[in-house]
């Protein structure tokens, strides 16, 4: 399959559907002590993210038959389907330590890419109430979400379109991850004029630069493409671009790297 031939607008809608009703899932383990266990890498996971797995797939199945779903947590079991130029990818928890710490800036991340680029995506980070979509260029959108097991927004407000924002002659607002920051990347915004720096976690920071509350997110470290399709398909629809450190677009489904990503820049309006 080379793209979705189905019904767009009724995809993004299922996949926030979707994403609300893992948030749910998630949010039962928030206020609890979660037992947290160790992946072959090192990473932490938790039964909050093997709940909200168990229910992103099925539902993705159902919701678009026919189109593979890559996730993180089935991947770590070595349970990757075959996938051709259309897939989806799936987080089902990003932020796991932000999770843990329970600064709420953890999300869940579905994403559709179709020839090697998230087309759509949802990012919803349920201890926020913040529901960012997309589903194409000029089609961004973000919504207050309270989470909502059936995984409806009917008693929310309104979507919101975003957009990227032109930056301040002052400098930059720079945001970049709360858990991995490192020298690599205050070496690399020496090359800025920046104002403002803050920290989050997860795809959030990809949201934040689509919504205009940031610039520029600067990534030299590892991620996996599952953590970053879905608020890439976010920032592109509100106009911002994600390519590697020369300036090519990042691109998905690269196999040959095990779905890893090389590092990347995150911009909004940056010229």
């Amino acid at each position: 399959m080379d793209s979705f031939q189905g019904d767009r607008d009724e995809l993004i809608n299922a996949m926030c559907r979707i994403a609300i009703k893992a948030g749910a899932a998630i949010m039962d383990h928030y206020h609890t002590d979660v037992a947290v266990s160790e992946k072959d890498d090192k990473s932490p996971v938790t039964a909050a993210d093997q709940d909200a797995e168990d229910i992103i797939l099925p539902a993705l199945a159902d919701a678009a038959p026919g189109i593979p779903a890559v996730s993180e947590e089935a991947a770590a079991a070595g349970n990757t389907p075959e996938f051709g130029n259309t897939f989806f990818l799936v987080d089902p928890l990003d932020g796991t330590r932000e999770f843990l710490n329970k600064n709420g800036e953890f999300t869940v991340n579905i994403a559709l890419v179709e020839n090697g680029t998230p087309t759509m995506g949802v990012v919803y980070a349920p201890a926020k109430d913040r529901l960012f979509y997309a589903s194409g260029i000029g089609e961004a959108y973000e919504q207050q979400v309270k989470v909502n097991h059936q995984g409806s927004r009917e008693d929310a407000p309104a979507p919101v379109r975003i957009s990227v924002r032109t930056p301040s002659p002052e400098g930059l607002t720079i945001i970049a991850s709360r858990s991995h920051r490192d020298h690599k990347t205050d070496e690399y915004l020496s090359m800025y004029n920046v104002k403002d720096f803050l920290a989050a976690g997860s795809s959030l920071k990809f949201c934040l630069v689509a919504a205009g509350e940031a610039d520029l997110y600067p990534r030299h470290g590892r991620t996996m493409e599952w953590d970053t399709a879905a608020g890439h398909a976010v920032l592109a629809g509100a106009g911002g671009s994600v390519t590697e450190l020369d300036g090519t677009p990042l691109k998905y489904g690269k196999t040959q790297r095990g779905l890893d990503n090389p590092f990347f820049i995150a911009k909004g309006g940056v010229r």
